[in-house]
């Protein structure tokens, strides 16, 4: 066996998981269990996981060579490798799934949906008596619905989910990310589901069904309430136009690029300011976000000129010090000079073989409960001796199944101080997982997400209640109003403060310490309370108190450089990417925490950077960089292992399909499909490498058929041929899809002022059904009665004070020099 360092402060020691199968998503959710000091047992098939050759690759003098990505995502990990002999292999492995507390089994992925019935442990009655562990089972589209026996890919699940048609071009093609993007938003999910199943523990194991298509999802699930309330404008705008706002992109200046994103009015006159234009500001073509757009080409007509006037570092400057949203958006090699970065210890070392390379921290800082900094990948099989002794094949835990639909977080209470997208999914993720979620706002500052244009309509109207984003993003939460502005309100935060488990807030770092409300001031009523903060580059750091939205965050990952094709400029995706990749990675170190603080008794607080919750996405070009001094230049849609892989328009204007070939007998398969016989007798083109060669005339092939049939035709003939492809689904087409309304993974349902909208679920699952949505989003103040008469044990008499005062309430009141 492998010598691994002890780690019995680590949040995750003693835990022993099995990651059985492949792909991205569960190697991710593995290396977050790994890093965070857990037994981690890798099995992989006698030729290797196939991220082993997932480019760069390594060579070492003394070891075979694999992949420098493979080596991140496989840190502090054991490796096991299958033998021959299947029966006997099998029952070994069973053996040894009944010694773990957790499997993260991605079987299906390969193998389909019916190996969901064949748990890795053996049969159900018989593992009854023994241990059944945790599972958290990875899936393409669910257990049900029509697309369920689909063959799947990360594009695929991301086409098919509404994430690919908005960014690109206005012509096309769209632009298809890195897979690994995908693959880290799933591994969270996996991982977050694994330890919401330990802190239930008590109730014994629970089984989870993730499907990666509605993983997928989450990150333009903004998208789905714009088109609800009317605001999406239905169409791809181009490269580096943000649906809400302009500008909201990437420029060149005279050394480097600025991501800049102007959303208020007071943002766009300090920008219009600052590049010599202060006439523009009060332009009524400019007046707010959504009229901007409309007049893109006539902002960028002066503002590309004025920007290149500077350098990025010199424009990051000037615009932070009018606080507005401004990041230098750099190359890998800038990124990884950064300071900021280097000072939280973004950048760790990973070693494989005798080779060693710098990769990404896991990003959830917990101080001597981890993450490692860094670590070893082990060789393929090195663990292969110690997991067939009788020492490793002992019994360690006992645990029956739960009983279905017990919520494992019931017990657990939350005090959400967030806005916006990234904190509210945060605690969302926590509320879905049945804790109680008690939301504060202020009637003079409610969540920034019921609207920003506060005219006499947004109060009179109540605007401020019919926003479908804040609905989405606030389901299963309480709310109740406090003034923090004054003592009166911020006794009561702290008598909640008393009773709570945890408190999640993305406030600006200067916003709580300005209150007396930061994390040494609430530990002093509650020492056993947990804190998660959320700003953008983390606090106390040079960069901390910078203005950013989910944009901006992208902009700052430098993930830009290697989306899009090599014509444009660094591209940015069409959402707010960093806001849901915040939303999970809050939320994933919420309930780690919460783990931490129930085997412990003690609080911490949590100092999480929304901009190193992106660094993972970027992953595959840090390591590139480390490892081999430069990067692969943008390319398009092209895959780095698959062939041919991308996104092909159909006979219908601006319709699209991804195709993704993954093994040579889907190759045979699209061949006989598209009657393209020719290629198939190629003995050239029997692998990967000689496909990539000819990639211009096998899409040539691939075109000319797939523009002779509708997107969805094509998808269905090449899917009944074996060949996995999926539609790019915009996202007004992806909220009536067949296979998600089948599922119930949209519900509709009634709430007070929004009347009744499309509300989405949560994306695990116990049962083929869709886990149960408890409440809808709350009214401004909706709970106020219950919390305080529950919770606190307050008198009507004491209530109405507070009211009287203007303390708490249910209607939003006016305040001056409002700005998110």
């Amino acid at each position: 066996m492998v010598k691994h360092e002890p780690t019995s402060q680590l949040a995750l020691a003693g835990l022993r998981v099995l990651e059985i199968g492949s792909g991205a998503a569960l190697a991710y959710a593995g290396k977050l269990f790994a890093d965070f000091g857990a037994e981690v047992i890798k099995v992989e098939d006698p030729d290797g996981d196939a991220l082993r050759t997932v480019p760069p690759l390594l060579t070492s003098s003394d070891t075979e060579s694999q992949s420098a990505l493979n080596a991140w995502l496989s840190t502090n990990k054991r490796s096991v490798t299958l033998g021959s002999q299947r029966f006997e292999q099998y029952a070994w492995l069973a053996r040894l799934a009944r010694t773990c507390d957790v499997v993260l089994d991605a079987r299906a992925l390969s193998e389909g949906i019916e190996v969901l019935s064949r748990p890795v442990y053996g049969a159900s009655d018989a593992a009854s008596g023994e241990n059944m562990p945790i599972e958290v089972c990875l899936t393409w589209f669910g257990e049900s619905g029509p697309y369920s026996t689909f063959l799947g890919t990360t594009a695929v699940c991301r086409a098919l989910a509404g994430a690919v048609y908005s960014s690109g071009a206005v012509e096309g093609p769209p632009h298809l990310p890195h897979d690994v993007q995908t693959g880290i938003v799933a591994g969270i999910g996996a991982f977050s589901s694994a330890i919401s199943a330990l802190l239930g523990e008590s109730d014994g194991s629970r089984r989870y069904v993730l499907s990666i298509h509605e993983l997928a999802f989450s990150v333009v699930e903004m998208e789905a309430g714009m088109v609800q309330d009317g605001r999406h404008p239905k169409a791809r705008l181009g490269v580096n136009r943000f649906c809400t706002t302009h500008p909201g992109g990437i420029y060149k200046t005279r050394e480097g690029w600025i991501g800049i994103f102007a959303h208020t009015g007071p943002q766009w006159a300090a920008l219009c300011a600052a590049v010599g234009h202060p006439e523009h500001a009060q332009d009524p073509r400019f007046i707010n976000g959504p009229t901007r757009i409309k007049h893109a080409d006539e902002i960028d007509a002066f503002l590309i000129p004025a920007l290149l006037t500077k350098t990025a570092k010199d424009w990051f400057e000037e615009l932070g010090k009018a606080k507005f949203p401004a990041v230098i958006v750099p190359t890998m090699d800038e990124l990884l000079a950064q300071q900021v970065h280097r000072e939280r210890g973004a950048f760790v070392p990973v070693i494989s073989g005798d080779r060693q390379f710098e990769g990404v921290v896991v990003p959830f800082p917990l101080g001597d409960a981890g993450p490692l900094p860094g670590g070893a990948a082990p060789m393929k099989g090195a663990d292969n001796q110690y997991y067939r002794s009788d020492e490793a094949l002992a019994l360690r835990v006992r645990r029956t199944r739960a009983k279905v639909a017990v919520p494992p977080l019931r017990k657990t209470r939350v005090i959400d101080l967030t806005m916006g997208w990234a904190g509210p999914l945060a605690a969302r993720t926590l509320a879905d997982f049945g804790a109680e979620v008690i939301k504060v706002e202020g009637t003079q500052y409610p969540d920034w997400w019921r609207g920003t244009h506060y005219t006499e309509e947004f109060y009179s109207e109540r605007l401020y209640e019919k926003n479908a984003n804040f609905a989405l993003m606030n389901r299963n939460k309480l709310g109740i109003t406090l003034d923090l502005t004054r003592q009166e309100g911020r006794a009561v935060l702290l008598d909640l403060v008393k009773t709570a488990d945890i408190v999640i807030e993305n406030y600006s770092t200067e916003v709580l310490p300005k209150l007396g409300l930061d994390y040494a001031a609430l530990s002093k009523v509650n020492d056993r309370l947990v804190m998660v903060s959320m700003p953008a580059f983390g606090a106390g750091n040079e960069w901390s108190t910078t203005r950013a939205y989910g944009g901006t965050l992208e902009q700052a990952s430098g993930l830009p450089h290697h989306t899009g094709f090599p014509q444009n400029p660094p591209s940015l995706t069409s959402y707010a990417y960093g806001d849901p990749v915040g939303g999970w990675n809050g939320g994933a170190a919420a309930l780690l925490a919460l783990l931490v603080q129930a085997r412990t008794g003690k609080g911490r607080h949590v100092n999480l950077s929304q901009v190193e919750c992106m660094l993972p996405m970027a992953a595959p070009f840090i390591l590139e960089q480390s490892a081999c001094g430069k990067t692969t230049p943008r390319n398009g849609n092209e895959h780095p292992l698959f062939a041919p892989h991308g996104v092909y328009q159909c006979a219908d204007d601006d319709e699209w399909v991804v195709l993704s070939i993954t093994n040579d007998t889907q190759w045979q398969a699209l061949v006989h499909v598209i009657d393209a016989h020719a290629l198939g007798t190629n003995s050239s083109l029997n692998h990967a490498e000689g496909r990539r060669a000819r990639r211009q005339q096998i899409d040539a092939h691939i075109s000319t058929w797939c523009r002779q049939r509708t997107a969805d035709s094509a998808m269905r003939e090449l899917q009944k041929a074996g060949v996995a492809a999926g539609v790019v689904q915009p996202i007004w087409r992806v909220m009536e899809d067949s296979h998600l309304n089948d599922r119930g993974f949209f519900s509709r349902i009634p709430r007070a002022y929004l009347g009744e909208y499309m509300a989405t679920t949560a994306w695990f699952r116990e049962t083929a059904s869709a886990t149960q949505l408890v409440r809808p989003a709350p009214t401004l103040g909706e709970h106020n009665r219950e919390v305080f008469s529950r919770v606190l044990g307050m008198t009507q008499e004491q209530q109405q004070v507070l009211e009287d005062s203007g303390i708490t309430g249910t209607s939003a009141t006016r305040k001056a020099a409002r700005e998110p």
